[in-house]
């Protein structure tokens, strides 16, 4: 009986903790004869993954994400769409990347001309084109892209997350797909084995996941004082005294602009960005025609790659040196993968193919052709090679990609934190949903001006978009290695390729992206230093968060109420119950939280119906609205006690109010009472009905001395359902268990359903544990400093709990407990 409970769950009785013992709440006493009835339904049991899985209520078909295979046309609108969010980034490039790369190296033969043109043309084909256009987006999780959205991927194949709250039933979840066996099953199931035993391994892949999230704020910084300081620098040449202070107080007014309208959110002038871009590579493309033709067209030699080898062979450590220039061309590549969530793989892939990878190229090669005739005008490559009388028509449209450019960094900057959030590695942040058809549309103010302060003090600082450059460089090549090695972990944990084809992927790319990175890291000292120092502070306030957070999980986990102390208490848990429902929020997926303690402690009176609910954030996109909730129920029935575990993923918004949270869960509270009185009513018919009978005869025999029996507000629901006209001879006489009957004919049911809606009519209170976490007195030093000060500080101002779940505040019950970790 003993061993054969771990894979047994309780539906009418006790919640079973998968690390108590199963009969811990009954110990040796035969006493609680009226459980033998039980003991037998276990036992014959049909097997299941959990008892949630009652209230799983899966629905047919696949996930809202996988709509996205449209027709043709649908499929070009969005990969028009895509100009204006996806690649403002990587098309603002033209502006500074020879300008960057020939401050290096000066122009003394054609060779550096066709060599820098050779080496940007073929980093742009090589990262952009073949390592995200073609593998990386496949890696997407069910339609979404980012750093996290691959670590999530990879917690779904494997155990790595540090938060211990996972459950069979989550995979249950239409969206939670995993992939059949493969014949590299055994590869994949021993880095599985590798990754779940090491407590190592996982927190080196978290680090991996939070250095590359904190590179991309790094970029949600430097974009924007990149891309306007260098559109702004343009009027250098143009008009007469306008010098450096003018451009950065320019770039300053202008960046100020930008972040101010944040607010308004993106969907008030989203209408613009797409047409405004195509109108950007229509433009780079036209002008790098009109230049091959007029000046020198022969730099089309630069296709061949023998020309990089000579470049590296005439400027060897200058040219080097150059390639922190040359990897500018491809700023914004992540973009491809971060943003995938608002469109579809093909329409990316059509838009990078057809508009974005020829049109720069045209403008690379256009430039170059311009310089094989003016070597000179390397300071201001853009707008000299600009044909006469197009200047401000193009320093206008320039202005204008660079803006938007800016603002997809700043959206991405946006996501990036509420995906961290959702996985409990970022303190809690107000989060405005800006608009009402798309979700991913989001301002959070603290991050929005944050940015802007960092922005205008980069631009005051350095004054100069070649130390930007220097900066810049560093924090995209350091993102693309990051997903270069979570995409070969899905590759080989999850895809399960062949290992040569799996080893190609790092070889290949990743020696490309650290020989960029080695010629950044030159430029530490040029302001280099920059997105090193905003990485390491975001990496420790995320780790430092996540590292309290999973502690503070543990020690409830260890402190939640024992099953025989609720049994011991009965069912008016020691106290008097009083009509209305208590939803007492806590983090545990099983088990009764030690602050539900606290509250019987310290309240003259507790609510009929109390429900745990669990917000809990599972490693998937989105949770379908019809798989929101699981229910179970914790104790026996005249407890009214439930577990609730609110699922969301991780890019799911959280905007219905508290009233329509309450009728929700109410309903799925409803749905799962008459389920499991289906269930049970089935579960009775496997048993053999001559023991059952004599075991629920001996049950019933002990009712009427047994408080426990008798459910709650008994007197109310006679009267109620006396004036209802129901029958209750049948609760009475019978000496069958209700669960025998029909569902429709249980009066069990009907009271449990009756006195919840009485509970629902009396009102809900919101019950929530203020709680101190500190670390224990033999702690090592630096663990006292990152809980006690830096974590608790955190705490202290970060948003708070009752503000993130939306609840009224004259519904609200706070107790305090201080959890030592």
């Amino acid at each position: 009986m003993g061993s054969s409970g771990g894979e047994s769950r309780w539906v009418d009785g006790s919640e079973m903790d998968s690390d108590s013992p199963p009969w811990s709440l009954f110990g040796d006493d035969e006493g609680r004869e009226g459980y033998g009835s039980i003991r037998r339904r276990l036992v014959k049991k049909p097997k299941r993954a959990d008892s949630f899985d009652v209230e799983a209520m899966e629905i047919a078909g696949s996930h809202a994400h996988d709509s996205k295979d449209l027709s043709v046309w649908p499929t070009l609108a969005l990969a028009f769409q895509t100009l204006g969010v996806v690649y403002g980034d990587m098309g603002t490039s033209p502006l500074y990347v020879f300008s960057d790369v020939f401050s290096k190296v000066p122009i003394e033969s054609d060779v550096d001309v066709l060599g820098a043109l050779s080496l940007v043309m073929y980093t742009i084909a090589l990262l952009p084109f073949a390592k995200y256009v073609f593998i990386v987006l496949k890696a997407n999780d069910n339609g979404e892209g980012g750093t996290f959205a691959l670590y999530s991927l990879i917690c779904r194949y494997a155990k790595v997350n540090l938060l211990p709250n996972r459950q069979v039933a989550d995979e249950q979840i239409s969206s939670f797909r995993l992939k059949l066996p493969t014949p590299e099953l055994e590869r994949a199931l021993n880095i599985k084995d590798s990754l779940e035993r090491r407590s190592s391994l996982k927190t080196l892949l978290l680090l991996l996941v939070l250095m590359g999230t904190s590179m991309i704020i790094g970029d949600g910084i430097l974009t924007p004082a990149m891309s306007v300081m260098s559109a702004v620098s343009g009027l250098q040449g143009e008009i007469r005294g306008f010098g450096t202070n003018a451009v950065v107080l320019v770039s300053v007014i202008i960046l100020v602009g930008l972040f101010s309208i944040q607010q308004f959110g993106t969907s008030k002038v989203g209408f613009t960005f797409a047409p405004a871009l195509a109108l950007w590579f229509f433009c780079l493309g036209s002008i790098g025609i009109y230049n091959l033709v007029k000046y020198d067209i022969t730099v089309l030699r630069a296709f061949n790659p023998a020309y990089v080898y000579l470049f590296f062979k005439k400027n060897s450590t200058q040219a080097w040196s150059a390639l922190g220039g040359c990897v500018l061309c491809i700023t914004g590549a992540e973009a491809m993968f971060a943003d995938l969530g608002h469109f579809s793989v093909r329409a990316i892939q059509i838009a990078f193919t057809c508009v974005v990878f020829p049109c720069l190229l045209l403008a690379y090669m256009g430039q170059a052709a311009y310089l094989m005739k003016h070597p000179h005008s390397t300071g201001r490559i853009f707008y000299d090679c600009v044909p006469d009388g197009l200047f401000w028509p193009v320093f206008v449209i320039a202005t204008l990609a660079a803006m938007i450019a800016s603002q997809a960094m700043i959206s991405a900057t946006f996501s990036c934190i509420k995906q961290s959030m959702a996985l409990g590695c970022f303190p809690r942040l107000k989060i405005i949903h800006t608009s009402r058809k798309l979700m991913g549309q989001i301002y959070i103010p603290v991050i929005n001006w944050f940015l802007m302060i960092m922005c205008v003090v980069v631009v005051a600082s350095f004054r100069s978009t070649t130390d930007i450059a220097n900066a810049y460089g560093i924090a995209e090549v350091g993102v693309m290695i990051v997903s270069t090695t979570l995409v070969t972990l899905v590759m080989l944990l999850i895809w399960q390729i062949n290992l040569f084809l799996a080893l190609c992927f790092p070889l290949v790319f990743g020696t490309v992206e650290l020989i960029y990175l080695s010629a950044v890291l030159t430029k530490i000292k040029d302001g280099g230093w920059l997105p090193l120092v905003f990485a390491s502070c975001f990496l420790c306030v995320m780790y430092v968060w996540n590292y309290g957070s999973v502690l503070k999980y543990q020690s409830e986990v260890r402190e939640k109420i024992s099953m025989d102390l609720m049994l011991d208490l009965g069912s008016s848990l020691g106290t008097v119950r009083v009509p209305g429902i208590g939803l007492l929020y806590n983090e545990l997926v099983q088990g009764v939280p030690s602050i539900f303690g606290q509250f019987l402690l310290s309240l003259p009176a507790i609510h009929s119906t109390v429900v745990f609910v669990c917000i809990k954030y599972v490693p998937i996109p989105v949770v379908p609205q019809e798989e929101r909730f699981l229910f179970r129920r914790v104790c026996p029935r005249d407890y009214h006690m439930f577990r609730c575990v609110a699922r969301y993923g991780y890019t799911d918004v959280r905007k219905e109010d508290h009233h329509s949270f309450e009728q929700l869960l109410v309903e799925s509270l409803e749905k799962f009472l008459r389920r499991e009185s289906q269930d049970l009513a089935l579960e009775s018919n496997l048993n053999d009905l001559d023991l059952d009978s004599v075991s629920v005869r001996s049950r019933d025999s002990d009712t009427a001395g047994d408080d426990l029996r008798i459910p709650l507000m008994w007197d109310q629901r006679l009267e109620e359902a006396g004036e209802a006209g129901t029958s209750l001879s049948g609760e009475t006489t019978s000496g069958l268990p209700s669960s025998v009957m029909p569902s429709d004919d249980d009066p069990s049911l009907e009271y449990e359903l009756s006195a919840l809606k009485e509970a629902m009519n009396s009102g809900f209170t919101y019950l929530l544990g203020h709680g101190d976490v500190r670390a224990k007195k033999n702690s090592w030093f630096i663990k006292k400093l990152a809980i006690n000060y830096f974590y608790a500080f955190l705490r202290r101002n970060c948003r708070a709990g009752t503000a993130n779940l939306r609840v009224p505040h004259m519904n609200i019950m706070q107790v305090g407990m201080t959890y030592m970790v």
